[in-house]
């Protein structure tokens, strides 16, 4: 193959989804973009996933008709289409260019950051349990992990996590709210850790749930009220509220020189030009933001009223998914589920009996809960 043609193949590759978008007619070709427009309620066949904490309405209307139109570009570097979207963004957040730094995905910037600021003979320090990509990504650039259990309130142990600072602890990652617990930890004190961090001991705020938390004297973004501290990074996603997950879309919001730091840990081109276009649209979009939040505040509280009939009690969630404890192993009822057809989320061992369930349809919630009552324990109190 023409080393040309494998480059282009490389890029649309990060688009995840694209792929199945190009399966339609490219040239001479503009049907209407209503009929690209996720069907929201009949899913593939295969089994029903709940398990990945996917938006499983898809994304909004305007931002399907720019990925339609941005399918016949794709002959195209993405270069004007990356400074539109730092732009927008930067206009958004009231921030400037050198303030942001996009990836393939959230996860592009947990990478970065990690291969960045840790290295052999240097430490992480995190939560447990909480989104693993970060420990990978530490632990394959020859880090340290210490990972410090949840408090009685699944909040991050920021008074242990303090003991832990020294010169080695370069690294600190918050994903707030937290996954897989959707538990919160409190602005205030998050402030007060802050403030005690070592010079060249840098902090992630993971932000992938923001739209969903709301706005609370627990709960505010370090973006939309920041900190004076350039030690302080917050990461974003396209792939929860706005729906956008298979095309891989994050950025990160920090001080200049720090991500310069990171950027130089970048995949060159690492965005490609659909999630520019889906991701611009989404943007204006405010009011599929709303009706989406809207939609996952209903979707979350009809899992608690069920989930009271079923007597179980769930950790209160901030995000778009529950953890709850089965009191029996997780993993049993992980394999219960999946024989009958639905994914949840995969084992936690720090929370072993407990399982984690992604928010679907109410059709596929309907699902969740019968195959629930098969459980030969689903009766009991929990």
């Amino acid at each position: 193959m023409a080393p040309a043609r494998r480059n282009f193949l490389r890029r649309l590759v990060c688009a995840g989804s694209t792929a199945a978008l190009l399966q339609s007619p490219l040239l001479g070709l503009t049907p209407n973009p209503a009929s690209f427009e996720p069907t929201r309620f009949d899913e593939p066949p295969g089994p029903i996933r709940l398990n990945s904490n996917e938006n499983a309405y898809g994304p909004s209307s305007k931002a399907v008709a720019a990925m339609r139109a941005a399918l016949a570009g794709t002959n195209r570097y993405p270069d004007l289409q990356y400074d539109a979207l730092v732009d927008q963004i930067a206009k958004l957040h009231g921030v400037q260019r050198e303030q942001l730094l996009l990836g393939c995905g959230s996860t592009e910037i947990l990478r970065m950051a990690a291969v960045a600021f840790l290295g052999p003979g240097k430490r992480l320090i995190q939560a447990s349990p909480t989104f693993e990509a970060m420990e990978r990504y530490s632990r394959a650039a020859g880090a340290e992990v210490v990972s410090l259990p949840l408090t009685s309130t699944l909040a991050h142990d920021l008074e242990g996590m303090s003991q832990r600072l020294d010169e080695n602890a370069t690294l600190v990652y918050i994903c707030n709210p937290n996954n897989p617990t959707g538990s919160l930890t409190p602005r205030a004190d998050l402030e007060l850790f802050i403030k005690k961090l070592p010079a060249n001991t840098h902090v992630l705020i993971d932000e992938a749930y923001h739209h969903y938390a709301g706005r609370s004297e627990r709960y505010q973004s370090f973006i939309d009220r920041p900190v004076d501290d350039d030690r302080v990074m917050v990461s974003r996603t396209f792939s929860q509220v706005y729906g956008l997950a298979g095309l891989r879309l994050g950025y990160a919001v920090g001080d200049p020189k720090v991500l310069q730091t990171m950027r130089s840990q970048a995949t060159e081109q690492s965005v490609n030009g659909v999630v520019a276009q889906a991701a611009m649209a989404a943007l204006e979009d405010a009011d599929s933001v709303r009706d989406s939040v809207k939609r996952n505040s209903d979707d979350r509280q009809e899992f608690r009223n069920q989930a009271m009939v079923h007597m179980l009690k769930p950790i209160d969630s901030h995000a778009n998914f529950f953890m709850m404890d089965t009191h029996h192993p997780a993993q049993e009822v992980i394999e219960h589920f999946q024989k009958n057809q639905v994914l949840i989320g995969r084992r936690f061992p720090a929370m072993d009996t407990h399982i984690r369930v992604s928010l679907g349809t109410p059709p596929e919630m309907l699902k969740f809960w019968q195959v629930w009552d098969m459980l030969h324990y689903s009766q009991m109190h929990m």
